[in-house]
């Protein structure tokens, strides 16, 4: 896949304090990453970065095939802070047709975009009605003008509602779908999990881990969970049959690696009747964070 933002080697420091430390990522066209790290861990300087908003110490920088802050890149790059602020005395069509102004659109995309982020019914309305949510919708709208080739977005659902939310995540699907590279920041670990493609893990301005989760589970190596629920009668039998199972209550509680996990379900499965239920939980990628956070020390 071709590469939309290619970081190489990327250090910032200011007044002689490392904030990134050799930083070497990419993002393809078409492709959702999430960018994970705790408060301070270089997030928001990395973006900042490729917006060209501060300057890198070292390494390079590709945005769009220019230079971070370029007119090439600025005319395919969007963004959404954390904090979408706009003129609260303007309706949600008024604002939007000002950047659209800005850009060089035609006004009359206002309403389109609006629909596309669910605010149709509210573009008449001044924006100081508007809930922190419908805030961040019409930020998400500004971000969709020309048809951006990178999408740079900061804790995106930031005061969104579940159906929002996962609105929001069908919109981002079908803009990666039509070729858009996006990198959004986000603490919201149980949406990411599910709705991104790769992740990158920022810990003390490095990155410490990036890969798809599925990758990142057997880098890691944390052990799976498996739920054993027997029919009555039949616990002693499966806790002979597996050694290091705990009892819960009337489940069986146990852990494995991720080498050992399909022997182990071939040795539940061969008691066959006795089992009258089983959970597999995987490592989440909360404990995946917080296992590459830790290993760095954090």
């Amino acid at each position: 896949m071709t590469s939309t933002l290619t970081i190489s080697h990327l250090t910032k420091s200011y007044d002689g304090v490392q904030v990134l430390t050799d930083v070497t990522l990419d993002v393809a066209a078409g492709q959702r990453v999430a960018l994970l790290g705790h408060n301070g861990a270089g997030k928001s300087t990395l973006m900042k970065i490729i917006l060209g908003l501060i300057p890198a110490s070292g390494g390079t920088v590709t945005v769009c095939g220019g230079r971070p802050g370029s007119a090439q890149a600025r005319a395919q790059v969007a963004y959404l802070p954390e904090n979408a602020a706009f003129h609260p005395a303007l309706t949600g069509q008024e604002q939007l047709a000002y950047y659209l102004r800005l850009r060089g659109r035609p006004a009359t995309e206002a309403l389109p975009l609006l629909s596309r982020v669910g605010l149709a019914d509210a573009a008449q309305r001044r924006i100081s009605t508007y809930s922190k949510g419908m805030r961040q919708r019409v930020g998400l709208a500004q971000a969709l003008i020309g048809h951006p080739r990178l999408l740079v977005l900061d804790e995106p659902t930031s005061g969104l509602d579940p159906v929002s939310r996962r609105d929001f995540y069908d919109l981002l699907d079908g803009l990666a779908a039509e070729g858009a590279a996006i990198l959004l920041s986000s603490h919201a670990l149980t949406e990411v999990e599910a709705r991104t493609d790769r992740l990158l893990i920022l810990s003390g301005g490095k990155l410490v881990a990036q890969g798809a989760l599925a990758d990142l589970r057997r880098e890691a190596a944390l052990p799976v969970a498996l739920h054993v629920t027997p029919h009555n009668g039949y616990v002693s039998d499966i806790i002979a049959a597996l050694p290091g199972a705990i009892r819960v209550g009337e489940a069986l509680h146990l852990t494995c690696t991720q080498d050992e996990k399909l022997a182990v379900l071939s040795r539940i499965a061969a008691l066959q009747g006795k089992v009258a239920d089983l959970d597999v939980t995987p490592p989440s990628l909360e404990d995946i964070y917080s296992h590459y956070s830790r290993r760095d020390g954090q």
